[in-house]
């Protein structure tokens, strides 16, 4: 039996921890959880240990000492993976803002021999629920211009609900990965592009956080965008000095 792990980093997420981590245990599939708390003042990483008495050999947690950034969340969660010997590698959100029953999809869609999997809200139309307008069309544009400059031919660029298989996040040099925000999530897919694994892109329907907090702002939409043209630059460069 293959084994699972979701990877969910927290920061103030009381309102969503508990229903989260019952709901991936209650799924058909057997999913382990690792927990990214960045020292959440609101008492996120103590409703973790509580359930962790409750399922011990399922619910794992890490904790940081601070908001270090998205991205060296979920690669500090990828190495603990390969350490552990996990054969799948999903990331998600705690907010319900990614619906845990896909987790199924994005399974069977490695089984059926993608390397990397992507729930995907524009690969079947654009499936957005509760977002304003304008939120929406930044996103959905955002994706547009990844795909202009990298030469990907993923819809949803900026995706964060994803699973990769081991093999994938054993090649990636983590070292090399630039960008720690949104970004990271655009990064990681392009590096995977690159090295040329199968990216299979599974539809879903996002639903925008009903409790809780967005992490999102304007800040780190900003370097996701002018990240991955520094990203194409360093990507080009290396290529270039590697033939010379």
């Amino acid at each position: 039996m293959s084994k699972n792990l979701v990877i969910i980093p927290t920061y103030n997420e009381k309102e969503n921890a508990e229903k989260m981590i019952r709901k991936v245990f209650s799924l058909e599939t057997i999913f382990h959880l690792l927990i990214i708390d960045d020292n959440s003042p609101d008492g996120t990483a103590g409703i973790v240990k509580r359930l962790q008495s409750e399922f011990p050999d399922k619910l794992h947690m890490i904790q940081r000492q601070g908001k270090l950034g998205l991205g060296t969340a979920y690669i500090t969660g990828f190495r603990w993976a390969i350490d552990h010997g996990y054969d799948f590698i999903f990331e998600m959100d705690c907010d319900f803002s990614h619906d845990p029953n896909d987790l199924e999809k994005l399974y069977k869609a490695v089984l059926s021999g993608a390397d990397l999997a992507i729930g995907s809200r524009y690969i079947s139309g654009i499936n957005v629920i509760n977002w304003p307008l304008g939120r929406v069309l930044m996103s959905y544009f955002a994706s547009v211009y990844v795909r202009f400059i990298t030469g990907m031919k993923v819809m949803d660029t900026t995706a964060g609900f994803k699973c990769y298989r081991r093999i994938v996040l054993e090649s990636i040099p983590f070292d090399q990965i630039r960008l720690k925000g949104y970004g990271f999530q655009i990064e990681m897919k392009f590096t995977a592009f690159k090295m040329g694994f199968n990216i299979v892109e599974v539809p879903i329907i996002f639903t925008d956080r009903r409790e809780g907090t967005s992490k999102m702002s304007g800040g780190i939409f900003n370097e996701a965008l002018w990240g991955v043209m520094k990203m194409k630059l360093h990507s080009f460069f290396r290529k270039y000095n590697k033939a010379s």
